[in-house]
């Protein structure tokens, strides 16, 4: 059952069927430090199903809940789901269905791990938008159309959404914007992938390129151009849990699939291990809220790049003032901008702040994990090592997990069981 939400930093509170509670209450443009989380009581993990997560995992979902308490059918709701699925194909070519999740023989042969332990790949780049980026927006988008069949939209012309993002976030946000014809702002840097502009202009969405302005803060000129736009009444189409967090509700979809091949398709002992690669860190915080629903957690490793590595930081910070678990008492002393970005093949990590990083440290101090700053020289190897092994085309972002293994293979022994994502399609 799933209540509201309550936010690890403020403790401020809010009902479930509350609509567009994007942020939580208490935070400002000024103060931007606060979490909120789902209140949701524990129940055995079970899937009824369906190979589109959202309706197989319907009843574990906040949007469905949602959905509830704005008074929507148990049956209209799910053929809401079902009829975004058919847009989404539509534009896509791809609907929302449970991904891959197997061991990579040849990967764990070539890695050293035996036979009763390996390397298990979770294949998301035949998701919707090449990535897993869809499943975070997907439950904001069916809020916005439940709220507006329900009648607690009061807009006569739909708000844009806004994204700041110039990788798969941004092209799954354009693919889901488009598959409902709702328009859609996209802020890029200046340095932005042309073949991904070119794929978000085909796709409809207006792309507005965000230069560093001498008067701004420290941070990303593109999240503040996209601040900026959701004060003027944009809706955050945002995969950053501090701009919205609905989006860790969608995003756990991917860790009950990891969990539920775990329990009921995995021979002897749960894997010991889960490497993440980690931008703003709404996927690590996801697959961690997702395994701890089923009553185990591997130990997570949130992997980054010496390129750019504010969690690494600001997990040390956290350690050496109080602990992991009072993390939130100490925001500004253990997360900001990370001063100098380096350049990494691994691009679509390298976000200034880990937005997401408490659920992150909280899932790594639960699970006895920790962070893992990898040199390019991983990077590199483990996108050739993966590709090779596995035949699945992932770009540099999207096997940097691996890196993480390859960084500290020798600490995990042959018989451990690992498991990777691979997630984002390479497009150039």
């Amino acid at each position: 059952m799933i209540t509201g939400w309550k936010c690890a930093v403020c403790g401020g509170t809010v009902d479930i069927a509350q609509p567009f509670t994007w942020r939580c209450a208490n935070s400002t443009d000024a103060d931007r430090h606060h979490a909120p989380q789902l209140v949701q009581t524990i129940a055995p993990l079970r899937s009824s199903g369906e190979t589109n997560s959202f309706l197989g995992f319907r009843r574990f979902l906040a949007v469905d809940a949602f959905m509830d308490g704005a008074g929507i059918a148990d049956g209209r709701r799910a053929e809401l789901i079902a009829e975004i699925d058919a847009f989404t194909i539509a534009v896509d070519g791809h609907g929302f269905v449970t991904t891959p999740f197997e061991r990579a023989d040849t990967l764990s042969d070539e890695l050293g791990f035996g036979v009763d332990g390996g390397v298990w790949v979770k294949d998301e780049t035949h998701n919707v938008g090449g990535s897993h980026k869809a499943r975070h927006l997907f439950p904001i988008l069916l809020h916005l159309l439940a709220a507006e069949e329900s009648g607690l939209a009061t807009w006569t012309e739909r708000p844009p959404l806004a994204i700041a993002s110039c990788g798969n976030a941004a092209i799954a946000a354009a693919t889901l914007a488009a598959a409902v014809t709702w328009p859609i702002r996209v802020f890029v840097p200046q340095a932005a992938d042309q073949v991904v502009v070119a794929t978000l202009q085909s796709l409809g969405a207006s792309v507005i390129e965000c230069p560093r302005r001498p008067a701004d803060p420290p941070g990303d000129p593109c999240v503040h151009r996209f601040r900026e736009a959701v004060t003027a009444g944009a809706i955050p189409f945002s995969v950053q849990g501090t701009e919205n967090a609905w989006c860790h509700d969608g995003g756990r979809t991917i860790g009950w699939e990891m969990a539920r091949y775990m329990d009921e398709q995995l021979d002897g002992p749960p894997f010991d291990r889960v490497f993440v690669q980690v931008g703003g860190g709404a996927v690590a915080a996801s697959v961690a809220a997702g395994f701890r629903m089923s009553g185990i957690s591997p130990m997570l490793h949130a992997v980054q790049t010496e390129a750019c590595a504010p969690l690494s930081r600001a997990w040390e910070r956290a350690r050496s003032l109080g602990g992991p678990k009072s993390a939130a008492e100490h925001w500004a002393d253990c997360m900001w901008p990370w001063e100098s970005v380096g350049a990494t093949a691994a691009d679509g990590i390298v976000d200034d702040e880990t937005y997401d990083w408490l659920p992150v440290v909280a899932g790594m101090a639960d699970s006895n994990g920790s962070p893992i700053v990898v040199p390019e020289s991983r990077v590199l190897e483990a996108n050739e090592v993966g590709s090779r092994n596995t035949g699945i085309d992932a770009s540099h972002t999207g096997t940097a997990g691996l890196a993480g293994l390859l960084a500290i293979r020798e600490q995990v022994q042959p018989d451990e069981r690992v498991a990777v994502i691979f997630s984002g399609v390479r497009r150039s």
